[in-house]
């Protein structure tokens, strides 16, 4: 019996029940398949990049030769040789290559802060969705709990069935909203187990994040751009096109090559070093003037970039500044206090059902565009703090 009970058990699919959308992010920052990727994508950047910065292959050759004709002598030939560029030029490199590693590195915490991003935008949907289920499980129990009351007025004759049919109609359009939020947020809940990399988890959470006051725009603007990891790798890789310069203005140096040689024939073997070198007169002609117009383009993306990473943070400062102020215009309080006296008015026979209805979807609908807007603010909040989700 206990094993039959285990068997159950473990079929059972194990949802991690998150409290917050931190814990939820961090759950996805663990098991997400796409940032997994990068992670490996930037991995295997690091090892090009010091693959590029090492030694050639060992060129060995081995040659055999005979005398023709009396005494048929026989010799051979055995040489080995390593090749290497001038010292200054591994140095270069070097440098050129932590630029690039470092790019690497901020191109993957920026492909982290957008997914996390994404992950926290969906955490807020949800969270909406919630409450505007609460706000819809309220209007079901009234609409249930009015056709109720007129379906005891008709009965007595206190209604008529215009009006019980017009409860009716309101029952029906609430559970069809109802819905369409389950709808939408088992969607929304699905895309955040396709990011989590299909491990279950659960998000039920009703309540936004704690936010902080958002500063004076420039203040925002410097922290933004200081903190952007996309501006950084294209800082980095500025300067490794830079640097690269730098490495082509050294190829002209002499490639130098030391080995090994022997000789032997039928008496004697001889043993000596080879020395050799080759100097690139002609295969470094338009390197550099290349290499300077690829820093040029370098530095121009920079600098568009950051133009755009403003215009675009202005443009979220701006937005969250309105949608604060439309915001602070509604108060949910009085609204709910007027649901409140709107029922007890039906219910004492002050108002016709028609003006409980009229009134009610007002304020219904005023409710729900206080949500938008408080989900809407929300997200462009997540938007401009977004630099806060790197590493």
């Amino acid at each position: 019996m206990k094993k039959i009970l285990l068997l159950l058990i473990l079929a059972v699919p194990s949802f991690i029940q998150a409290e917050n959308i931190e814990q939820i992010l961090q759950m996805i920052a663990e098991n997400n398949l796409e940032l997994q990727s990068h992670k490996l994508a930037t991995e295997a950047v690091r090892i090009e990049n010091k693959a590029e910065n090492s030694l050639g292959d060992l060129s060995v050759t081995y040659s055999s030769f005979y005398e023709q004709g009396e005494g048929n002598d026989h010799g051979s030939e055995f040489v080995a040789t390593q090749g290497f560029d001038f010292p200054t030029q591994y140095a270069a490199r070097h440098k050129q290559a932590e630029y690039k590693n470092a790019a690497a590195d901020m191109q993957y915490q920026t492909a982290r802060r957008d997914i996390l991003l994404k992950a926290q935008l969906v955490c807020l949907e949800i969270i909406y969705l919630n409450k505007e289920k609460e706000l819809l499980d309220i209007r079901q129990k009234n609409a249930n709990k009015l056709e109720e009351l007129y379906n005891i007025r008709l009965e007595a004759g206190d209604a008529n069935a215009l009006e019980v049919n017009r409860v009716k109609m309101e029952r029906m359009n609430v559970q069809t909203m109802v819905a369409v939020n389950n709808a939408a947020h088992r969607t929304a809940m699905q895309t955040l187990l396709t990011m989590n990399g299909n491990k279950p988890l659960e998000f039920s959470s009703n309540e936004y994040p704690q936010t902080e006051d958002i500063p004076d725009f420039n203040t925002l603007k410097d922290m933004v751009i200081n903190a952007d990891p996309n501006l950084k790798s294209l800082s980095y890789s500025s300067l490794a096109a830079s640097e690269q310069i730098n490495v082509n203005m050294q190829n002209w140096l002499p490639k130098l090559e030391l080995g090994f040689r022997r000789n032997t024939d039928n008496n004697k073997a001889m043993n000596g070093f080879v020395v050799g070198g080759s100097i690139p007169l002609f295969s470094n002609q338009r390197q550099v003037k290349i290499s300077k117009v690829e820093s040029l383009n370098a530095q121009l993306m920079e600098k568009d970039a950051e133009l755009h990473v403003e215009n675009s943070l202005m443009s979220l400062y701006n937005e969250m500044l309105q949608l604060k102020e439309t915001m602070q215009s509604y108060n949910e309080e009085l609204m709910y206090s007027s649901l409140n006296l709107l029922e007890k008015a039906l219910e004492e026979g002050e108002i016709s059902i028609i003006e409980y209805f009229i009134e009610t979807e007002s304020i219904y609908e005023k409710l729900l565009t206080r949500m938008e807007l408080e989900n809407q603010y929300q997200m462009v909040l997540a938007n401009i703090c977004k630099n806060r989700l790197i590493e």
